[in-house]
């Protein structure tokens, strides 16, 4: 999602052969949990604890979402850091890894088998997380330069980390009944929000705080407003944590969902700020569609503040609203931004490796040349019309939204998927 540009060019920046395959992973991960999206339509319809929706979610959170974060961050890292990537060996086994694990987990949710597919998954993802947060810590000790958008990342790591161990521990206590208190299903939440939040969260509002501004050109910075943020959202998380234990009432989790709705507003005043005071008048489509999904995390937060409020009311047995929620955060927030930002930050990658030693020999096309325009807009309409759709079609269990929701969901992950190649196999051109 990330890249060096303007005036972070000079840093040493990884290697491509390191980062393209996540970015491709990533890809691949899209097209696969959008078919299975269509061929799972009646889970939606059915009860809230679906194999298939299970496989779903984790193929959007960890193969799409996951992989290209952590191929991404491996550049963007040492822009932040001012200094380099600890191991590109430690960056190779986290890919490595995390590709074998993945298709592992996935599978063993769509069969629901949680036996060895599901316990060699979740052991090869933790293994890549490791790698990933030893290569993060060490190159964070070697440099002198810290920043509270590396801290971001960091945190969202630590969490990462223990999100990865907690549903290795749940897929143990499907088979070892007395490895935790109660079942499984009794953990999910935590799972789930310790993922969404710690990781997703935390790392998206480091990362975009540094890149919106950059990309439209804005000198806007607020390092005070970040902390603000930063420890708002940790602080939600533990009063989760403690109102999950020892404080279970439903209406509880309002406190720890207000603070991150507080969080979310000040990320969304601090974009704001930088789109007020940007250089560059003329926003490019690749960024609004990552200005889009800012606005789009508060929409999950307010059917959370729904959902609980429901629940307040009533026996809470609605599966409509839940399913909704989970969907507006994998389909919608995270993969709003990772498609506009892929095209923000992979044309750059790929035109380094191409023209870095070429640019003394004459005119080289932009990176933004390197992708195609029409098809991005295109995807884009494809993409918004399914997700709506679709997201209708949960709130209102309706099959033929739900299929024609994820009809034009394959379309867009399908025009994805051809851009990214398109950029990946670029030729050099010289004017």
């Amino acid at each position: 999602m990330f890249a060096i540009t303007g005036d972070t060019a000079s840093i040493k920046t990884t290697s491509y052969k390191v980062v393209l395959p996540f970015y491709i992973y990533a890809a691949v991960s899209f097209l696969v949990a959008t078919i299975l999206l269509l061929m799972s339509g009646n889970s939606f319809l059915g009860p809230l604890f679906q194999p298939s929706i299970l496989a779903i979610t984790h193929t959007m959170a960890l193969g799409w979402a996951t992989m290209i974060i952590l191929g991404a961050s491996h550049q963007l890292v040492p822009v932040l850091i001012e200094g380099k990537l600890h191991s590109e060996k430690l960056a190779w086994l986290s890919f490595v890894f995390a590709a074998i694990g993945i298709p592992l987990l996935v599978y063993a949710f769509y069969v629901f088998n949680m036996g060895a597919p599901a316990k060699w998954g979740g052991r090869f993802i933790a293994l890549s997380v490791i790698c990933y947060l030893i290569n993060i810590f060490i190159s964070m000790q070697k440099s002198k330069r810290e920043n509270v958008h590396a801290v971001f990342i960091f945190a969202a790591v630590l969490w990462l980390l223990f999100t990865v161990l907690l549903g290795l521990a749940l897929v143990y206590n499907f088979t070892f009944l007395n490895l935790l208190p109660y079942d499984s299903l009794h953990y999910l939440p935590v799972h789930a929000h310790t993922g969404i939040i710690g990781w997703f969260l935390l790392l998206v509002i480091g990362v975009g705080s540094r890149l919106i501004p950059m990309f439209l050109i804005s000198k806007y910075t607020n390092p005070k407003l970040l902390w603000i943020i930063f420890w708002l959202i940790n602080a939600a998380l533990i009063f989760y944590f403690l109102i999950f234990y020892f404080f279970p009432e439903r209406a509880n989790i309002f406190i720890p969902s207000i603070l991150i709705l507080v969080a979310i507003s000040l990320f969304i005043y601090y974009c704001r700020q930088a789109y007020k005071n940007r250089l560059r008048k003329q926003v490019d489509e690749q960024v609004k569609i990552s200005l889009l999904s800012v606005v789009m995390i508060l929409l999950p937060v307010i059917l959370l503040l729904i959902i609980i409020s429901l629940l307040l009311g009533k026996a809470g047995d609605e599966k409509e609203l839940p399913l909704a929620y989970g969907f507006m955060i994998f389909f919608g927030w995270l993969t709003a931004i990772i498609l506009g930002m892929t095209f923000k930050t992979l044309p750059f990658i790929v035109w380094n490796k191409v023209y870095r030693h070429r640019s003394s020999l004459g005119k080289t096309p932009n990176p933004k040349d390197l992708f195609s325009h029409p098809m991005f807009n295109v995807m884009s309409v494809f993409y918004l019309v399914g997700f709506v759709l679709f997201a209708a079609g949960i709130i209102i269990s309706h099959l033929l939204l739900l299929k024609i929701g994820a009809a034009l969901l394959i379309l867009a992950a399908a025009l994805y998927n051809l851009n990214v190649f398109k950029v990946i196999t670029h030729k050099a051109i010289m004017k």
